[in-house]
This record gives structure tokens, C-alpha cells and sequence, in this order.
């Protein structure tokens, strides 16, 4: 595969990076990739994932547009209330890159279609809010041999980590999180509150993440960092790195289990 010429300018200050060059960017015009949840984390996400001329997305979310997202969730203006985000997010791609492929899935995600909506997608990046549909993903990457981006905000904190379950003494999501969070509540924006900036701190960052895990094997950049979980702070600015071993009694990834 060969760039041609107006795809070469498009990129070309992705091109002149070593650690990405020609190589990568084909790569990530070759990519595929799910992303679960339009919101706070996915919607800055989104547009550095299609910025990037990641060429296929496939963009997951059951949630209509509330006058309460614009603060944070970029991709949505003031006439897009009570529409479908997915529908939404996939009509602001097809406007910012015409060569992109994406779809949109309206539709609750979760361990009975998992398997099914997320077949052939390189990665999954998981920005969504709720612990029931982020370990039906896990689970399903798992299966699936799909490496994981997972992201997750909660007031001024985030964390960002990039996880293979299905390689070899590699943890998955539910490594990190065990079994208890197997439901559908949890901590919400409505409930804690969040700062628009932030979501997009962390969306960005997990984008970053999830372009070194498609870059791997064709760019420098391209280390997958697998099961380092980032913590990221924001009221007062830090970031700190800790490692998710494998559980060996994970029912997501371990066999024995």
C-alpha cells in the first residue's frame, strides 16, 4: 500500500517523525478500530483516532445527546440534542475525512453481542461508563485475540491503559477490576461532576495510547505498554504508573480459572 500524493500532505507531520514515518501511517491507514462510548472520553478520542487517517472506526453508543454533554463532548453542537451519538459521531468523521470508513452501532453493547459487533477490529478503545459493559468488552477482546485501550474518568482523575489478555502472562481489564463490578451502576458525571478539559486530557491520551499499539511491529513509537495503568491527575497535575500483573484466577483470561 502507497499513500498518494494529497494523503502524504495530509500527514506529512506524522511522516517526518521517526518514530512514525511512512511505515506507520500506512499502518494506521490499514487499522481498524471499535470505539465503545461517544461521550466525555470519546468524543476527543474520536477525532485524534480520525485525525490520525486511522482508517476504519466503528463507533458504539446506545446514548442520545443531552444538553448537559456539549461541555465536554466536542463532537455534538446545540441542534444534535436527542439524537443518536453513534449516528452523530459517525456523520462528524464522514465531514472532517471522506476516506475514512466508519459505522455506527446504536446500541447497547454487552456479553451476549460483544463477540459478534466487535469481530474484526484491530483495537478497542473503551471509553464508556459503566463497569457491566466495560468487562462484557474485556471478556470479548479476550475471546477474540483484540487488544484492549481502556479509559476511565472520575471527577479530576483518570486512568489509561492498553491491555492483551489473550497474550501470553498479559493481564485484561478484569485483572485489574475482579469480579464485583459485574453491573451497571457507577460513579456518574451527573452525580460527581467533571471538567470538559479533563475528558479531553484523558481521551487524548488514550488515543495516543491506542496509535502506539497499532504502530507496533511497523514504527519506533509502537510499544503497546501492556498492563501499565496510567494514572493521571488533574487538580494538581501529576501522572504516576503502576502495573496490572495477570490474575492467574481470572475467569476473563486465564483458562485454569
Amino acid at each position: 500500500m502507497t499513500l498518494p500524493p494529497d494523503r502524504l500532505d495530509r500527514f506529512a507531520r506524522h511522516i517526518v517523525l521517526p518514530e512514525v514515518g511512512g511505515a506507520g501511517q500506512i499502518a494506521l491507514a490499514k487499522s481498524a478500530v471499535a470505539l465503545v462510548g461517544c461521550g466525555g472520553i470519546g468524543s476527543p478520542a474520536l477525532q485524534y483516532l480520525a485525525a490520525a487517517g486511522v482508517g476504519t472506526l466503528l463507533l458504539i453508543d446506545d446514548d442520545h445527546v443531552e444538553t448537559s454533554n456539549l461541555q465536554r463532548q466536542t463532537v455534538f453542537t446545540p441542534a444534535d440534542v436527542g439524537k443518536p451519538k453513534a449516528e452523530l459521531a459517525a456523520q462528524w468523521v464522514r465531514r472532517f475525512d471522506q476516506r475514512l470508513d466508519v459505522r455506527a452501532h446504536s446500541g447497547r453493547i454487552n456479553g451476549n453481542n460483544a463477540g459478534r459487533i466487535l469481530e474484526g477490529v484491530n483495537l478497542v478503545l473503551d471509553g464508556c461508563d459503566n463497569f457491566a459493559t466495560r468487562l462484557a468488552v474485556s471478556d470479548a477482546c479476550v475471546t477474540l485475540r483484540i487488544p484492549l485501550t481502556s479509559a476511565a474518568i472520575g471527577r479530576f482523575q483518570g486512568q489509561v491503559a492498553n491491555f492483551a489478555g489473550h497474550l501470553p502472562g498479559e493481564s485484561c481489564y478484569r485483572c485489574f477490576v475482579g469480579d464485583a463490578f459485574d453491573v451497571d451502576d457507577c460513579d456518574t458525571c451527573a452525580a460527581d461532576g467533571v471538567l470538559g478539559a479533563m475528558t479531553g486530557m484523558i481521551g487524548a491520551f488514550a488515543a495516543m495510547q491506542a496509535i502506539r499499539v497499532l504502530l507496533q511491529g511497523n514504527a519506533s513509537l509502537g510499544d503497546p505498554q501492556w498492563g501499565k495503568l496510567h494514572v493521571i491527575e488533574g487538580l494538581a497535575p501529576a501522572m504516576r504508573t503502576m502495573r496490572i500483573t495477570k490474575d492467574p484466577s481470572c475467569r476473563g483470561c486465564s483458562p485454569a480459572a
